[in-house]
C-alpha cells in the first residue's frame, strides 16, 4: 500500500442535534473526517440536501478541507439530523430522522471513477436502510480493485438494525468493526454481552462471514483486533469523557490508517487507536479540532 491512501466513506451525513449545540456527523463522515486529519487522501459520497443546514455542512468541509465532490445535493430532500440524548455518563442514544438526501444516495460517473482507483472503501449500516444506497454501493464494489479493502463498521441504530442484513453485509469484508453487543446480538441474537467473551465473538464472526480482519470495541474496557488468526487486546485508559458520539469513528479511522500502510505492528495499531478514540470521547462532538 501506498504511503497515503485513498479511501472512499459511503453512507450518512448529517447534524448530531446534542445538548450543547448541533456538529456535524454521521459515521462515514466522522470516519473521513479524522482519516483526513491523519493525512489520507479521503472522499465522502454521501448527500444533502439544497438548504441552508446542506449549505453548512458543505461550507464546513470547505474550510477543513475535506473532498466533497462525490456528496449530492437534493432538491426535494431535507438534509439529515440526529436528535442525541446522553446519559450520565456521556453514553448517547439517538433519534434519527428518516426520508433524508441521505437515503438517496447515487453512485455517479465521478463516484465509480473514483471506486475504480480506492485502496478501500468504508461503509456503515445505518445507510443501507435504504435500497437506493445498497444498489450504489454494491455499484462501488463491483469496480473498485481486487486487492481493495472492504471495511464495514456495524452500527445498529433501533429500528434501522435488521440483523440479516448486516449478516449479508459483512459476509468476506476485509475489516469488520463493531461493539461487543452488536457482536453478541449477531452471533447469538442477544443483548446480553459478557465481558471477556470479545475473542470468542470475533473468531465466530471470522469464520462464519469469511472476515479476514474482526475488530471488536468494548468502551472503557478496551478493544480486540483478530487479524490473521491471531488475537491483540487492548485496555482502556481512564479519561473523563465529555459524550461518546464519534470516539468509535476515529478509533476506526486511525486503525485504518495505520493496517493500509503498515507502518506498525497490529498490537500497535490497536494501542494507537484506542488512545485516540479515548481523546475524542473526552471532546465535545464527533470532530474536535486537532
Amino acid at each position: 500500500m501506498s504511503a497515503r491512501p485513498s479511501i472512499l466513506c459511503f453512507g450518512e451525513i448529517l447534524w448530531d442535534f446534542l445538548p450543547e449545540g448541533l456538529f456535524p456527523g454521521g459515521a462515514p463522515f466522522n470516519v473521513a473526517y479524522h482519516l483526513h486529519k491523519l493525512n489520507t487522501d479521503v472522499r465522502i459520497i454521501s448527500a444533502v440536501g439544497r438548504d441552508r443546514l446542506g449549505e453548512e455542512l458543505l461550507r464546513r468541509l470547505k474550510i477543513w478541507d475535506i473532498n466533497s465532490d462525490l456528496i449530492i445535493q437534493h432538491h426535494g430532500l431535507p438534509t439529515g439530523s440526529v436528535i442525541a440524548s446522553l446519559n450520565s455518563v456521556g453514553d448517547a442514544s439517538y433519534d434519527i430522522l428518516t426520508s433524508v438526501a441521505w437515503d438517496q444516495i447515487t453512485a455517479s460517473e465521478d463516484t465509480v471513477r473514483s471506486a475504480v482507483n480506492t485502496q478501500a472503501v468504508v461503509f456503515g449500516s445505518l445507510a443501507q436502510r435504504s435500497p437506493v444506497n445498497r444498489a450504489a454501493l454494491d455499484r462501488l464494489f463491483t469496480v473498485m480493485p481486487a486487492d481493495a479493502w472492504r471495511v464495514f463498521d456495524v452500527n445498529l441504530r433501533a429500528p434501522h438494525d435488521d440483523l440479516d442484513l448486516v449478516r449479508e453485509l459483512a459476509l468476506s469484508v476485509d475489516l469488520l468493526k463493531l461493539n461487543n453487543v452488536e457482536a453478541t446480538r449477531i452471533v447469538l441474537g442477544t443483548s446480553d454481552e459478557q465481558p471477556g467473551s470479545e475473542e470468542a465473538m470475533a473468531r465466530a464472526l471470522a469464520e462464519d462471514r469469511g472476515c479476514r480482519i474482526v475488530c471488536i470495541t468494548s468502551g472503557h474496557r478496551g478493544a480486540g483486533l483478530l487479524i490473521e488468526g491471531q488475537w491483540v487486546w487492548e485496555s482502556g485508559q481512564p479519561v473523563q469523557v465529555a459524550d461518546s458520539v464519534g470516539a468509535g469513528d476515529a478509533f476506526l479511522a486511525r486503525l485504518l490508517s495505520h493496517l493500509l500502510q503498515g507502518d506498525i505492528s497490529p498490537a500497535d495499531a490497536l494501542a494507537s487507536s484506542c488512545r485516540h478514540g479515548e481523546w475524542v470521547a473526552a471532546q465535545r462532538g464527533a470532530t474536535p479540532t486537532y
